[in-house]
């Protein structure tokens, strides 16, 4: 009985066809419907060209998701890892090509970026735009009193080194590098001095943490950072420190202003004395310009005199008497009763009396 169904079924192969299934179930005979049959699939894609085709689609696709080149923006500098190895040189802006899976390229800033050390920071502040915020430097001065510094620090990475600053530093080097260097410094140089001398020699604090920022990134190997600027915003002293200042500053006012009054009181003084100095000094030109033109009548009317006394002859003199003696006559004219005095000798002057008036007198000379 099997041998006569394997005979069958290998007949019915031999004919092509297989053998057909019923739509019903059953081993009986009979002409049902026939089943599905399995399509016949050309596998040869309707010639040569239309494979080539669809291989360079393939190919295209492959490369697309692959991703074999990457584009470095100006300002930024590539780091290509090959196998995980860094290359030395970092790749400069522009398109470059790579091995994909074998090569990766990761992309760094180089351009300025921004630390603000400060007591109030903004929410969800962080590597914005190159601009990072961090809690102000709380450091201790001289005698261990705390005092907050607000600091910005501008820098940026360098480029020539970019690469072997990742392979040393990671891409985390800013937080490895830039801030406890600044905080090591401004811990060293308020470190140095007390709080409340702090505000007066701002200047020299802001010079001194530069100064030594400056050096202490310098001497990293390869300089990985290249400085900006550091700026100085602000000194936040204790409250007790800060009062005490204030105490300081009025009583400092106060002496200041003492002293003015001080000097104002002097300068009036000053004022005064230079005022009577002036007059008496007045006073005295004055006196000396009476006393000198007294002097100078004196010693003219000496010099005079001296002439006069030089001029005096015989002739002159009895010219004088003359003269004298006819103002006589011409005074015995209207005074006949009148009595005259001639002195020894018959000089000058003569006196004469109005006998009619015995209380005048009249002296000629």
């Amino acid at each position: 009985m099997a041998s006569d169904m394997n005979d069958y079924f290998n007949k019915k192969k031999s004919e092509g066809g297989g053998f057909d299934k019923k739509s019903t179930g059953g081993s009986g005979g009979g002409s049902g419907p026939k089943g599905p049959q399995m399509p016949n699939i050309d596998f040869n894609f309707g010639g040569g060209k239309a494979a080539l085709g669809y291989v360079i689609i393939a190919i295209i696709l492959m490369l697309f998701l692959a991703k074999p080149f990457t584009v470095i923006q100006e300002g930024e500098r590539g780091i290509l890892s090959t196998n995980g190895k860094y290359q030395e040189q970092a790749l400069l802006p522009g398109l470059h090509f790579i091995i994909p899976i074998i090569q990766k390229v990761y992309t760094v800033d180089t351009k300025v970026r921004i630390i603000n050390y400060a007591s109030h920071i903004e929410v969800n502040t962080g590597h914005k735009e190159g601009i990072v915020a961090k809690p102000a430097i709380t450091v201790l001065d001289k005698r261990g009193l705390p005092v907050s510094i607000e600091l910005t620090v501008q820098y940026r990475l360098n480029s020539q080194f970019a690469a072997q600053t990742i392979s040393n530093w990671g891409f985390s080097w800013e937080d490895k590098i830039i801030n406890p260097v600044v905080r090591d410094v401004v811990r060293n140089v308020v470190g140095q001095y007390d709080a409340e001398s702090l505000p007066m020699i701002r200047d020299k604090i802001a010079a001194e943490i530069e100064a030594g920022l400056r050096k202490n990134i310098a001497g990293l190997k390869n300089s990985p950072v290249i400085l900006q600027s550091v700026q100085l915003r602000d000194i936040l002293l204790p409250p007790k420190v800060k009062d005490q200042i204030e105490r300081v500053q009025i009583a400092k006012q106060e002496v200041q202003k003492a002293e003015q009054e001080v000097q104002r009181a002097k300068q009036e003084a000053f004022k005064k004395a230079a005022q009577a100095q002036g007059v008496a000094d007045q006073a005295r030109i004055e006196a000396k310009g009476i006393a000198d033109a007294i002097t100078i009548n004196a010693n003219a009317q000496a010099k005079a005199n001296l002439l006069i006394s030089k001029s005096l002859t015989s002739q002159l003199l009895q010219l004088k008497q003359i003269q004298i003696q006819g103002k006589f006559n011409d005074a015995l004219r209207d005074n006949k009763d009148a009595k005259i005095f001639l002195t020894p000798g018959g000089s000058t002057p003569n006196i004469w009396v109005d006998m009619k008036n015995a209380k005048q007198r009249t002296t000629a000379k």
